[in-house]
């Protein structure tokens, strides 16, 4: 219980410092590049979160992070924790993450500020829009990382994906990075309001190209990561990936939108 609250505690402080000092960057005019507050905001933030959790990041594997290239980096997610431990071992990217989080005071406009592009599932045309603008970013350079199971799971056996993140990919023209994160659910399990010291393990896959493919390779590209993930989960630590129905292999997320290339 004095971790959880000491975590808690650092949360508060963490998000209120950091956050603020990417929201002035934003205020004061302050361009986005390599070092700068944009990149340290969320660095500063995850560091100062994971020590006061007692949480230890290891990274597995790093040929896919080459800084400033486009890549899409499609994770498992299975814990609130998997966030500030991203961050921590990936170079800077941006995330794709449902738009509630924006209305979080101060962290969901801090968010956006360091680089979060909100998705309304709820709205076609509005997430079209925001796939457009992600897109875009990709292929300036800007890495994003997408959670394709859409939620965070009770356990690490990987659910069904959505279909928009690998569209996103092949309008992007950019790779995927399969990631594989274990270790957050001991740090702290969806639904418990508490936090545990532990080990994190972040590994890093071959990266799987997009170039050349069309929106109907969407299906056969979500598989290959799928398999990917599910290989590495079953390997490193036994774990066998959730039974995926007939009915529930046609499961699209709200917005699939087609993207231009």
């Amino acid at each position: 219980m004095f971790r959880t609250a000491i975590t808690f505690v650092a949360l508060l402080l963490g998000t209120l410092i950091f956050g603020s000092m990417a929201l002035l960057a934003q205020l004061f005019g302050v361009k986005p590049r390599p070092g700068g507050a944009y990149e340290k905001a969320p660095r500063w933030w995850s560091w100062w979160l994971l020590r006061a959790a007692g949480v230890k990041v290891v990274l597995h594997g790093n040929d896919g992070l080459e800084t400033g290239a486009p890549r899409v980096y499609i994770a498992n997610h299975v814990s609130w924790f998997d966030i500030p431990a991203m961050i921590e071992a990936l170079p800077h990217y941006g995330f794709v993450a449902k738009r509630e989080l924006e209305k979080i005071p101060l962290f969901g406009p801090a968010a956006r500020a360091v680089g979060v592009i909100y998705i309304d599932r709820e709205n076609r045309k509005a997430a079209f829009g925001a796939y457009e603008d992600a897109a875009r970013r990709i292929r300036e350079g800007h890495p994003v990382l997408v959670y394709p199971e859409g939620t965070r799971g009770s356990t690490y056996a990987l659910r069904p994906f959505k279909k928009g993140p690998f569209v996103l990919a092949i309008g992007s023209g950019a790779p995927i990075v399969p990631v594989v994160i274990h270790g957050t659910i001991e740090v702290n399990p969806r639904g418990e309001f508490r936090a545990s010291p532990g080990t994190v393990h972040v590994h890093v896959l071959d990266a799987i190209p997009t170039e050349g493919l069309t929106y109907d390779d969407r299906d056969a590209l979500a598989d290959r990561v799928r398999q990917a993930m599910a290989e590495c989960l079953r390997t490193q630590y036994g774990v066998e990936p959730a039974m995926i129905s007939h009915d529930a292999r046609q499961i699209r997320a709200v917005a699939e939108p087609r993207l231009s290339t």
